[in-house]
């Protein structure tokens, strides 16, 4: 059954509008965390660039000079103790979207949603590192054959994150084929709804900060419509009622 993308986008519109706590106000959250973050990965990482070691590497990369801008760039490369931590950064904000992902299922579903849910994330850390683990590998192997094989395995896998989150008791593998099996026949669906966020997308790359004051609005509407839709899509596949002790895990290394 397809399912109507303008009606779940304003639907999304309409939360953002009346629900409680705000969902905007999450998102200032998420956009503080990002940009804390980023300034901290961005010290480790290139602290050690002076003014006179950029203008260098500007001019030899302007002059043709790429030995000099090699030199530059190995002088001032990172320790592998911050390319960790900036990594276990970068990790950390994805556990916290993970949070905001649940903090949106709450207010769809009007389940008591709350700031803190941005924290639950952590309750199931290493399976939804275990789950990121898989869902890369799966993507890199199937783009191996062409690029389009990777994107339409990425758009298959694109419901296991919000599987994780209703069904932790479920394998990371599960989630991935369980995603599988509902994206059957959705997978245009959905990358036409991706494509109808593109001038949002554009907006939120505008510089000095005026792309996040952007996202303050562009995440939560994104975020819900996306939640609304894994919703819908579920009803549609399972009903109101999900059972998952009838799934078969005899074959869970199956791509």
């Amino acid at each position: 059954m397809p399912i109507d993308r303008r009606e779940l986008k304003s639907r999304a519109k309409t939360l953002i509008a009346g629900s409680k706590p705000r969902p905007t106000i999450a998102a200032l959250i998420m956009i503080a965390l990002m940009l804390v973050m980023g300034f901290l990965t961005n010290r480790m990482l290139f602290g050690s660039f002076s003014l006179s070691d950029m203008n260098r590497y500007m001019q030899y990369l302007q002059n043709g000079y790429y030995d000099g801008v090699i030199e530059i760039l190995e002088q001032n490369s990172p320790s592998n103790g911050a390319t960790l931590l900036s990594t276990l950064l970068q990790f950390i904000f994805n556990v916290v979207n993970l949070g905001f992902i649940i903090f949106c299922l709450n207010t769809i579903r009007n389940t008591g949603a709350v700031y803190a849910n941005l924290l639950d994330g952590f309750s199931f850390i290493l399976k939804y590192l275990w789950l990121n683990i898989l869902e890369g590998l799966f993507i890199f192997l199937w783009s191996l054959l062409l690029v389009f094989p990777g994107i339409i395995a990425a758009y298959r896998y694109r419901m296991a994150v919000y599987l994780l989150i209703d069904h932790p008791e479920m394998s990371a593998n599960q989630c991935l084929k369980e995603s599988s099996r509902m994206m059957q026949g959705h997978k245009m669906e959905l990358f036409v709804m991706d494509l109808s966020f593109i001038g949002w997308t554009l907006l939120e790359s505008i510089p000095y900060y005026l792309g996040y004051a952007v996202m303050v609005y562009s995440m939560p509407y994104k975020q819900l419509s996306y939640a609304l839709y894994y919703e819908v899509l579920s009803r549609n596949t399972y009903g109101h009622t999900v059972d998952f002790k009838v799934y078969d895990s005899s074959n869970d290394w199956e791509l």
